[in-house]
């Protein structure tokens, strides 16, 4: 059994990730934490982290950069493993993400659903051969209208497994160039409307054909059982930088 300290278990993707859990027999959610405090039935909720009493044995982070710094060092206190599914974070923020990993386990990805991170994995065997061959790479991803960056974290992680020899160059608006694409850009399109939860495609155009890969999520559900998934993976690992391919 893996006992979880949940950061932000009454934000939206908390309460997914509170309703898996419950039906997990191998993850159990010991106390969580929000600045909002509502209880959450199953578990005692408490607005600091320095009220929690119960123990744990890795903390799952869906809350927001204003609150990480706290998180972050109550877990190098405790030496407690920590899962980042924040998103929005500040340079400095990451330097002390990369800093704590020295002293515990921290998984972090942009994406926590296992289809995104095996897609990543393709990306990587693949895009070189294609773009040797001509093919041009271009991202599409779609999300609801309440998203607040554009392009998403999720967009850019596959560009970069696309990218891995780091010979393309990202282009994010072609408005105001009147020029032919160049062979060495990877273009990135944003489109935001409805409740989309989150649509991915990755297009490689060639000569008189094209091959698509494409990721669709249909939930928040997939994402929260990503967390759970690397819960128990990430729990009593050693300090270092760890990824959902480490999970995968």
């Amino acid at each position: 059994m893996t006992d979880i300290l949940l950061c932000g278990c009454s934000g939206r993707m908390g309460a997914v990730v509170s309703d898996m859990a419950a039906a997990d027999d191998q993850v159990q959610i010991t106390c969580g934490v929000d600045v909002i405090g509502e209880a959450a039935g199953a578990y005692p909720v408490y607005e600091k982290l320095e009220d929690c009493m119960e123990s744990a044995d890795v903390a799952v982070d869906f809350s927001n950069p204003a609150v990480f710094d706290e998180l972050l060092a109550y877990c190098v206190d405790h030496k407690m493993p920590l899962i980042i599914c924040t998103t929005g974070l500040s340079d400095q923020q990451l330097k002390d993400i990369e800093a704590a990993s020295k002293k515990i386990a921290i998984l972090r990805s942009a994406n926590m659903s296992v289809g995104i991170n095996v897609l990543i994995k393709l990306l990587k065997q693949i895009a070189p051969y294609l773009s040797d061959a001509g093919y041009d790479i271009e991202i599409v991803e779609r999300h609801h209208n309440q998203k607040l960056d554009a392009p998403s974290g999720t967009a850019i992680a596959l560009a970069d497994a696309a990218n891995e020899r780091g010979d393309l160059t990202y282009v994010y608006d072609r408005s105001q160039v009147r020029q032919k694409r160049d062979k060495k850009e990877l273009g990135i399109s944003a489109v935001r409307g409805g409740t989309i939860v989150g649509t991915h495609e990755v297009i490689f155009a060639g000569e008189d054909e094209v091959i698509t890969l494409e990721h669709m999520a249909y939930s928040r559900k997939l994402f929260a059982k990503g967390a759970l998934e690397a819960a128990k993976f990430l729990a009593g690992k050693q300090p270092g930088m760890y990824d959902m391919q480490d999970v995968i």
